[in-house]
């Protein structure tokens, strides 16, 4: 159950920060910001989930899972982006500036998470 605590903190402070802003007066980036957020939380959120699953039942093979979820998402965010300024046409400055955000700081997070994770089944030295 503890491995699904920080799942929870990636989507509750996802959709509230980005919901905060979004309100903030006089926004007329909401739209931007939102679905700047988007992307990057499902792509951690998913991360998130495979990992914890795969590493509880074969910890051997979360190198490989790891290696073809950075590929997936390769693919997934320059789609994604593609879709959101040339498609949708969204204000780029915005766009890019939360979908940056967003990514760093949900990356950084779920790495801590991660090397919390690992360090619970390290042996002692």
């Amino acid at each position: 159950m503890a491995a699904v605590t920080p799942l929870w903190w990636m989507i509750g402070v996802s959709v509230g920060s980005a919901g905060a802003v979004a309100a903030l007066p006089g926004m007329e980036s909401s739209r931007e910001v939102v679905l700047g957020m988007l992307a990057p939380l499902a792509g951690a959120a998913a991360t998130w989930i495979l990992v914890v699953r795969t590493y509880a039942s074969r910890p051997a093979a979360l190198t490989p899972l790891m290696v073809a979820a950075f590929g997936g998402k390769l693919v997934f965010f320059g789609a994604y982006v593609t879709v959101m300024l040339a498609v949708l046409e969204l204000r780029p400055v915005p766009f890019v500036v939360s979908f940056t955000t967003y990514f760093i700081a949900l990356h950084v997070f779920e790495a801590l998470r991660l090397q919390r994770l690992f360090a619970r089944r390290a042996p002692a030295a």
